[in-house]
């Protein structure tokens, strides 16, 4: 089964505020490269720039347009630490590197906040992210790893909430507690993902858009084909599609899957915005199918609800996503939603990212499963590290545990949609 064509932008908020949408051109004739990346995500972006500012000559292949996949079209949310609780790696891989990998997580951030700030990136970037429990007995639970952060990594960032508290901060009934993690954040992800792609030009990296691989040989060096005709040689290649390149390599397959997921934009709420969220913190709840939601700098509620696990977007999804936004704030009933659209990601069997050394030329990441803001740009520079020959870092990354899925590539949809399904279920008992 195919994966779904990366559709150019859709008619999002994003797209509607963008800074400058420009055009590169597709890949025309023979290229050569010390380097090939593949995606024009945060991923690739990172990796391609930091190749070019180290001095290779590098060209980056888009299928669509730059941002168009899942980095132009998420929450925009900075999340603390690995995609795991620090205790699930450290029951898997142990103390010591559950301790790098947080570092890792740390150093995410603080790259993040330093690409915007040296490549001049205007994207709304905002501190707070609160981590909502709609259930109660959750809230015990959200304490005691906060302190557990605290007392084993030195993270202080993370404030626990009484279900006062969050009730002051979030205006639903439906959350008794959480923590705000003052070290988290939210971001308008195209414009991002944009002054990245201006970053990778200024520095020499030639971006082609509209040009889809499909396939390559790996016989020393890389050649790569295209849709077209076009072809490039290169010494190494960096898979940085995430979830949409089903079907170019399968053994990225077998560990990555795609599925899609949702946001609506509500009209301005003006004075009600402030009893929506009281302040500029982002905010994701404890569900299995998280709702995510934060405020824009127009003051409306983006707020993202709902995952499908088929190959296609849903046709009309301000309507797929309005009763999980009124499940969590009733009294937007009478709100208009002005934009709705979708987005395909790459997720994991453990939810952790796949960071692997297909061979001697050809390196992957993918499969963030929703925490690519933070994670991704990093990831990318660790791939550009791992080129140059610095992989100590790129080493542990290769210690995730990212087992392949159950049944290979033909079964994978129909058994995951099943787990899955049951989790979502769960959410609303």
């Amino acid at each position: 089964m195919s994966s779904p064509r990366p559709m150019a932008h859709p008619a999002s908020w994003y797209v509607a505020t963008a800074n400058a949408i420009p055009s590169y051109p597709a890949l025309q004739g023979e290229t050569r490269a010390d380097v090939c990346v593949l995606g024009g995500g945060y991923t690739g972006l990172s990796a391609a720039l930091h190749l070019a500012e180290a001095g290779f000559d590098v060209v980056l292949l888009e299928a669509s347009q730059v941002g168009s996949g899942a980095s132009g079209r998420n929450g925009g949310q900075i999340h603390s630490g690995q995609r795991r609780h620090q205790d699930y790696l450290e029951a898997e891989l142990g103390l010591d590197d559950a301790r790098k990998l947080w570092e890792l997580a740390e150093d995410s951030k603080t790259l993040l906040r330093d690409l915007i700030a040296r490549h001049n990136i205007s994207c709304d970037l905002t501190d707070g992210l609160i981590l909502a429990d709609h259930k109660r007995h959750y809230v015990a639970e959200s304490h005691a790893y906060a302190r557990h952060l605290q007392d084993t990594y030195g993270y202080d960032a993370m404030e626990p909430l009484d279900e006062a508290q969050v009730r002051a901060l979030v205006g639903s009934p439906g959350y008794y507690g959480g923590v705000y993690d003052h070290g988290g954040g939210h971001l308008h992800p195209l414009n991002f993902a944009l002054g990245l792609a201006a970053a990778c030009t200024r520095a020499g990296v030639r971006l082609h858009e509209h040009t889809r691989v499909s396939g390559f040989e790996d016989w020393h060096g890389v050649t790569l084909t295209t849709d077209t005709g076009a072809t490039v040689k290169a010494s190494f290649l960096l898979e940085c599609g995430n979830g949409l390149m089903d079907g170019l390599d399968h053994r990225v397959d077998e560990h990555v899957m795609s599925i899609c997921n949702y946001i609506a934009a509500t009209e301005p709420l003006g004075e009600r915005a402030a009893g929506i969220i009281a302040d500029g913190a982002a905010v994701a709840d404890s569900r299995f199918v998280v709702n995510y939601f934060r405020l824009s700098r127009d003051g409306r509620l983006l707020f993202g609800g709902g995952e499908s696990y088929r190959r296609n977007l849903h046709g009309n999804v301000p309507q797929f996503v309005r009763p999980f936004m009124l499940r969590v704030f009733p009294q937007l009933a009478d709100v208009r939603i002005d934009y709705g659209w979708g987005g395909v990601l790459g997720i994991t069997l453990t939810r952790l990212p796949f960071v692997r050394r297909m061979s001697d030329h050809v390196l992957v990441s993918a499969g963030y499963s929703g925490h690519g803001v933070a994670l991704a740009p990093l990831f990318g520079k660790i791939l550009a590290e791992a080129v140059r020959g610095q992989i100590e870092r790129f080493d542990l990354l290769e210690k995730l545990p990212v087992p392949r899925f159950p049944g290979g590539t033909a079964l994978r949809y129909p058994l995951l949609v099943a787990g899955l399904s049951y989790y979502a279920l769960r959410d609303r008992l």
